[in-house]
């Protein structure tokens, strides 16, 4: 496994804010905390899990668990990041997410977990489509992988 480094002495590639101009989503669903590692093939994000999240009052109330699917859209939202850096005019644009392949959940992510959420290219973008592999990692445990076909579509 190739677990990128997380050193929080750094100061990170793209803020909240940065990411906030890049992205439409907001609380409680904007789900990456930071960028701290991005180029044209792939990029690290953080997301920091804690007992305040929305979602563990119901998932579960004695066991709380991130559910699945929300770790799966923040790799969505890191892989957006990816996909934007590498056109012009960023802002003018959106990222659709087309279809989910290979996904496999191996740990479960609760309260206090720092998620590192890795995305690379498996291949360039070509007419607005593009597929990356993505990883979640909490510690050394791999939580989360698979690829995610995306489509970037100018805004109206």
């Amino acid at each position: 496994l190739n677990i990128p480094v997380y050193d929080t002495s750094l100061p990170p590639v793209y803020s909240l804010e940065d990411i906030k101009k890049r992205l439409p989503h907001r609380a409680p669903f904007l789900l990456v905390d930071k960028i701290i590692s991005l180029d044209s093939n792939s990029v690290v994000g953080i997301k920091n899990v804690t007992f305040n999240e929305p979602f563990f009052q119901g998932h579960f109330p004695d066991e709380p668990v991130m559910p699945g699917v929300l770790l799966v859209e923040a790799l969505a939202q890191t892989g957006g990041i990816l996909v934007l850096h590498n056109i012009e005019d960023p802002e003018k644009y959106s990222t659709y997410f087309l279809k989910i392949d290979k996904l496999k959940f191996k740990h479960k992510v609760v309260p206090g977990d720092t998620v590192i959420l890795k995305m690379e290219l498996i291949e360039p973008m070509r007419r607005g489509i593009v597929t990356m592999y993505g990883q979640a990692f909490v510690g050394n445990n791999l939580v989360v992988e698979g690829e995610m076909t995306a489509q970037v579509i100018k805004n109206k």
